[in-house]
């Protein structure tokens, strides 16, 4: 879709290039998103367990959690919510932009054209704001003694 819209103007010979560059690019980014988006939100991976026929509800699991025996100690659910707390007190001392890109590209899982269109600035802008709100990130997580 993006070769079409995009670059339906160009002659048949430079397709092929275009195509791979738009292919590896967009790859590039579901990885990167999904590298991040594991990496700070993890904690739901619990709740992946789906059902044989591909259902999936939060409430059935988290109850069905409830009812182990397996069920996470006081302090470990302590030590996780402070966790998270401490995450979201750094994604909130990100600068704005930073922030902005961050969110939408990782949380909401916009696409880099929906970002920079939503922020008014250039797909290349957006990476570079989420690139460096991650590494500021690692760097005050790493600070706080916190690894992920």
């Amino acid at each position: 879709m993006k070769l079409a819209e995009h670059y339906g103007d160009k002659t048949p010979s430079e397709l092929p290039m275009l195509f791979q560059r738009i292919l590896v690019n967009c790859t590039l980014d579901w990885f990167r998103r999904n590298k991040t988006h594991s990496a700070l939100f993890s904690n739901m991976g619990e709740f992946d367990a789906a059902d044989s026929d591909g259902d999936f509800d939060l409430l059935e699991t988290f109850s069905g959690l409830q009812d182990s025996h397996s069920t996470e100690s006081t302090q470990d659910a302590l030590q996780r919510a402070q966790l998270l707390r401490e995450i979201e007190i750094e994604i909130q001392e990100l600068p704005l932009r930073q922030r902005e890109a961050f969110l939408m590209r990782y949380w909401e899982e916009f696409d880099v054209a929906e970002t920079a269109a939503a922020m008014g600035c250039t797909e290349g802008s957006v990476k570079t704001h989420c690139s460096r709100a991650v590494q500021a990130l690692s760097r005050a997580l790493r600070a706080k003694g916190i690894s992920i």
